[in-house]
């Protein structure tokens, strides 16, 4: 049986190569128009750094196709001409072939990099757009904030910063509801005090402690919270919606305690308000991180702001407070004012009602003593007049601690006798001393200056009242009084760490010294003998009756001249000493012109004045009897008018001494020494006119001194004060002429 078979039906070789001829040609077309591309690349690409390679490869190529374009003459029977130039063209791809593989060898790996560098670049390209992203969201955060700092701090009233502070925030973050949780005052709940969108929000509380403010205060970042958390509910629940993300964040609340206005204020920690900001409803937009950097800062900026508002809401209470203290301290200082007017008013009136009647007694007191009189009256007429003193120098007392409380005590600084105020001192107690048979000594430094510079009344008050109580408390024994010249080393003292001496060239201090054996004070009495009427038990109950002014006057006068003063003893019954400092300056250079306006030891003057005519000039009946007394027991010729108007009409030039009441009603005395002194306008003919004043005030003496008055004599007046007065004047009146 015949197998019939069936060969495949290929192509026949005519048709295949009729394919091959026109793939050939296809290939070498297409190579042909490679080498075109590769030049316009490498003509548009001027800054390529491989145009050699492709120049290379371009002819690989082109050699390429050239053998495909005379591979179709091979296809018929081709002639060896056709078979050289085929050969030739194969041996050239050749060439170039390996050529071009040989060079890619090095070229591929900088390819390589050049495309790591590529990519590389790239990904730093996207970093920088991430970055400049960040910038400028940042830039726009930092915009924000600015605005928002800028709108907060434009007041600082609390409550206008929060409310700012919620709108704010919620027009630039488009928030659905902000809201804010201030503290309650016992500081265990939080209360829902400022929200955006409800006028009048209704005070809901939670307490401090739950969970979720724990979370968010135990950190100064914005916290995402849970918007079914106590703090978010901020609206009631009406349909369903899907609630928006929820964040929250602390604020510090500053804490005033005690606040002054040169302390800092006591930040406390502990104490935060709770800021919670929601995202709109229905919404899939979350929070960013940049929108959490900007409630962030705005929440401190917030707290800044609300110090700055504590601080000046606390000020501006301590300014009320301290205006009102000030109009009390005012209200009270006029007062005070008012007080011491009245005081010194009535002190000035008492002074002149009382000075007039005591220069009626001492001066008739002083007539009585110099009369023949029993044993018993003169014994009588003594103690009168010794009370009279006693009085006197009380009233003087009195008005000199006045004028050193209100200040108005200044001391009168001129150049006198030292050595003479001493011996002046002494010779004033000697008297009393001999009546106690006390033994009274006075010792001065030989470098102590005999003259110096300072108050030489009140310097001497000083001496007389400390001597006069060492007398009046000594029984038996002796007293020493002791002058020198302190030395620097010596000024200090543990008992008055306040005394600072600052001695100089011009002056220095003198230590003074007084020790009497006499009854001593005990330890715990000492510091109360400086104050105003006050007297340790044992001088009060040995000597009662003392005025308890004496020694608070002399520690006020030895503070006036820059010193100090104390007191030491052992105890009762050992005696004491008095020891003070004072400033003294040395005098200038002496000359004669000075030396007779000095206090230099006086001469025995006149001890009556026979002819002589005075003109006494006095409203006060009982005044112008005693002054007319003391002057016609001194043999004078007296005249007594009450008034300056008949003072005018009874003077003549005869009248040598006129002595003139200046307590006359208003200016009357001082129009009339003025009207005197025009009458007479002859230095020889003018009358002396001596002013008798109750006032103490050095102004007063100097104005009268002013005006006319040749001399200022002080009531009460006794007979020996009187005879000195006239004295003094009418040598100085001869001196003169």
């Amino acid at each position: 049986m015949d197998c019939i078979c069936f060969e495949p039906q290929w192509p026949a070789d005519e048709l295949l190569m009729k394919y091959q001829y026109i793939s050939d040609f296809f290939i070498a077309l297409a190579y042909f128009s490679i080498p075109l591309e590769l030049i316009y690349f490498v003509k548009k690409s001027a800054v390529f750094p491989y145009r050699w390679v492709l120049v290379q490869f371009g002819a690989f190529i082109v050699l390429c196709g050239a053998t495909h374009l005379i591979n179709l003459w091979t296809f018929d029977v081709y002639t060896p001409t056709v078979a050289i130039v085929m050969t030739t063209a194969k041996v050239l791809t050749a060439a170039v072939s390996c050529a071009t593989a040989l060079m890619l060898v090095h070229i591929i790996p900088d390819l390589l990099s050049v495309k790591t560098r590529e990519l590389f670049l790239k990904n730093k390209a996207a970093e920088l757009d991430r970055e400049m992203g960040i910038i400028r969201t940042q830039e726009e955060t930092g915009r924000h904030v600015r605005m928002l700092t800028h709108e907060i701090r434009s007041t600082l009233n609390r409550h206008t910063i929060l409310k700012t502070t919620l709108v704010e925030l919620g027009r630039t973050l488009g928030l659905e509801e902000c809201a804010l949780w201030m503290p309650t005052r016992s500081g265990l709940e939080l209360q829902l005090s400022y929200t955006l969108h409800q006028q009048n929000p209704v005070g809901f509380t939670v307490p401090i402690q739950s969970p979720v403010i724990n979370q968010v205060f135990s950190t100064n970042r914005a916290v995402k919270i849970s918007p079914n958390s106590p703090v978010a509910r901020l609206r009631p629940a009406s349909g369903k919606y899907i609630l928006g993300e929820v964040v929250a964040v602390r604020v510090p609340l500053l804490h005033l305690n005690n606040f002054q206005i040169y302390d800092w204020p006591e930040l406390s920690t502990k104490r935060y308000a709770l800021m919670v900001l929601m995202l709109p409803f229905d919404s899939a937009r979350q929070w960013h991180v940049h929108e959490l950097e900007l409630v962030e800062v705005v929440a401190d900026q917030v707290a800044v702001a609300l110090s700055h508002a504590a601080i000046l809401e606390e000020s501006m209470r301590a300014r009320d407070l301290l205006m009102e203290q000030n109009v009390s301290l005012d209200h009270a200082r006029r007062e005070a004012e008012t007080a011491v007017r009245a005081r010194n008013d009535f002190l000035a009136v008492m002074n002149h009602e009382m000075r007039t009647p005591m220069h009626a007694i001492i001066a008739l007191s002083s007539l009585l003593q110099e009369t023949d009189l029993t044993p018993e009256q003169r014994l009588m007429v003594e103690t009168i007049f010794k009370s009279s003193n006693l009085l006197a120098t009380l009233i003087n007392d009195v008005l000199d601690l006045s004028r050193l409380e209100d200040g108005s005590l200044e001391l009168d600084s001129a150049t006198f006798n030292l050595h003479f105020l001493f011996n002046e001192v002494l010779n004033l107690i000697k008297p009393v001393a001999l009546v106690k048979r006390l033994f009274v000594t006075l010792s001065l430094s030989s470098d102590l200056p005999e003259y110096a510079v300072g108050d030489e009344k009140r310097l001497m008050q000083i001496i007389l009242n400390i001597v006069g109580n060492a007398v009046k408390f000594t029984n038996e024994g002796s007293i020493s009084i002791s002058a020198i010249i302190a030395k620097p080393d010596s000024l200090s003292d543990p008992r008055a760490p306040d005394f600072f001496p600052l001695p100089g060239d011009n002056n220095f201090y003198m230590r003074v010294q007084v020790k009497d054996t006499g009854i001593g004070i005990s330890q715990q009495d000492i510091p109360k003998l400086f104050t105003k009427f006050a007297e340790s038990q044992s001088t009060a109950s040995r000597n009662p009756g003392g005025s308890g002014l004496g020694l608070a006057i002399c520690k006020r006068f030895v503070n006036l001249m820059e010193g100090n003063i104390w007191i030491e003893s052992e105890g009762v019954g050992k005696g004491s000493t008095t020891i003070f400092y004072v400033k003294l300056g040395y005098p200038a250079r002496l000359n004669e012109s000075r030396l007779p306006h000095m206090r230099l030891q006086p001469k025995l003057g006149q001890t009556s004045f026979p002819g002589v005519k005075v003109l006494v000039v006095d409203d006060n009946g009982v005044s112008r009897t005693a002054t007319r007394g003391l002057l016609v027991h001194l043999g004078c010729d007296v005249t007594a008018v009450s008034s300056g108007e008949e003072c005018l009409q009874v003077i003549t030039k005869d009248h040598k001494v006129v002595i003139m009441d200046v307590s006359l009603p208003g200016t009357e005395s001082y129009n009339a020494a003025r009207l005197v002194h025009d009458r007479f306008p002859k230095r020889h003919e003018k009358p002396l006119i001596i002013a008798l004043t109750s006032n103490t005030d050095r102004s007063a003496k100097e104005n009268l001194l002013r005006v006319g008055m040749d001399a200022v004599v002080l009531k009460p007046v006794s007979v020996e004060k009187m005879r000195t007065a006239l004295s003094e004047l009418l040598e100085h009146k001869k001196d003169v002429q």
